[in-house]
């Protein structure tokens, strides 16, 4: 028979369990968070909650979403479901309000940003740039295949972290533009040429057909092939009141980033252990850093350099990116095995399909969340040496990242 639990208080419910009452034993039961959550606040007597789940429970982390279950500001309940199994046994109750307590600092500290208005501000100045950028002109064809993909949507986190980075260290928005244009125009040549057949073979991105479909396989490879030189040339052409040597240190950190110590050696590797299942944590990690992170270190590295930091600054706006760029990768691994292709914009599913190593595959889907949990961690720890207000952006894209569910 199925068995909800709806405490009106901690206490109820610890008397409930001090009872003996074993949850186990009756139906699958699922977290819930709203009105019918329990406080359970630091001091409150009685044993506390400590949830262990299996890693079959993909519909369950939907519907709470994918951080939803530290980010509740109203706690825990437990109530009947069948949408994945759950055990409520007696634990510690320590780790569940560490992670209440850190997300209410964390709150408190950033209380008058409004980072949704910040993303929608920056998004808007992001997609003007880049029209104005690539206006149509002869040959047309090639023009409109990179507006395709270009302004086809997106987040726009690299140019949204590139400005950040850029403003925390005294620069401003019109320094970094350029750099944050270009930061999103080698991104998007990166996901024409992983959908194309000979990599990843996809046929959906941000909702629309992929590149390829639409103007087919030789003018999407020469589309992405555009966008590489004209990044470089757009930085170097269009950033205004920066010295020249700092403009060529962001040209050249950039061509690392996509080149053979970066970008492509992430994918050569991501192709090379396709199937194989030998692939350990090195090896994913290995992809990670170099297929997805070094471009997010690169927008938030050049936006520091374009702003005017030292360089110990630098060293810890790449900490960050590097840690926010693995968070970024293993929150896609997650969403993959979560979410439907609707909800991604995106093909769901394919790692499954084409036996890709993963952080849910190798770590388990609890593991894997706790892994974005810590690198969400460990990325706001290197920001503590700025002014926290100034910082604010660069906070919220942290957990922005972490908590985005596409």
């Amino acid at each position: 028979m199925g068995m909800v639990v709806m405490a009106g208080s901690s206490q109820s419910l610890t008397a409930f369990l001090d009872a003996g009452t074993s949850i186990s034993s009756h139906s699958s039961c699922k977290i819930i968070t709203g009105s019918f959550a329990v406080p359970i606040r630091r001091g409150e007597s009685g044993p506390s909650l400590s949830f262990l789940y299996s890693s079959q429970f993909s519909s369950g982390v939907s519907s709470l979403g994918f951080g939803g279950f530290r980010r509740a500001k109203t706690r825990v309940a437990a109530a009947a479901s069948v949408l994945f199994p759950f055990i409520i046994a007696a634990g510690a109750v320590e780790e569940m309000e560490k992670h209440y307590d850190d997300e209410e600092k964390v709150s408190e500290e950033s209380h008058n940003f409004d980072f949704n208005a910040y993303m929608t501000a920056k998004t808007k100045a992001v997609n003007l740039a880049l029209d104005k950028a690539v206006p149509l002109q002869h040959p047309e064809k090639i023009r409109e295949a990179m507006r395709y993909s270009l302004l086809a949507g997106g987040k726009r986190v690299r140019p949204a972290l590139c400005i950040a980075a850029c403003e925390l260290v005294g620069g401003d928005e019109k320094t970094a533009m350029p750099a944050a244009c270009a930061m999103e125009m080698m991104h998007t040549m990166s996901l024409i040429h992983d959908d194309l057949p000979c990599m990843d073979n996809d046929n959906l991105r941000r909702g629309k057909p992929t590149n390829h479909k639409v103007y087919g396989e030789d003018t999407a490879v020469l589309a992405g092939d555009a966008l590489i030189s004209f990044s470089f040339e757009h930085i170097a052409l269009a950033t205004k009141g920066v010295a020249a040597d700092r403009v060529l240190r962001v040209i050249a950190h950039l061509g690392k980033a996509i080149g053979s110590e970066g970008l492509v050696a992430g994918q050569i590797v991501d192709i090379a252990s396709e199937g194989d299942s030998n692939v350990g944590l090195d090896t994913l990690e290995y992809v990670h850093i170099h297929k997805t992170a070094v471009l997010l270190e690169s927008s938030v590295v050049s936006g520091a350099i374009l702003g005017g930091a030292n360089e110990d600054e630098i060293d810890r706006l790449r900490q960050y990116a590097h840690y926010i760029g693995l968070l970024f990768q293993v929150v896609d691994d997650i969403l993959d095995v979560t979410k439907s292709s609707a909800e991604l914009g995106k093909t769901a599913g394919k790692d499954l399909v084409t036996n890709k190593a993963t952080y849910p595959k190798l770590l388990g889907l609890e593991r894997s969340m706790e892994f974005a949990q810590n690198l969400t961690a460990k990325a706001k720890e290197q920001l503590t040496i700025f002014d926290k207000l100034k910082a604010a952006p660069l906070l919220g894209l942290a957990d922005y990242i972490a908590n985005r569910q596409n």
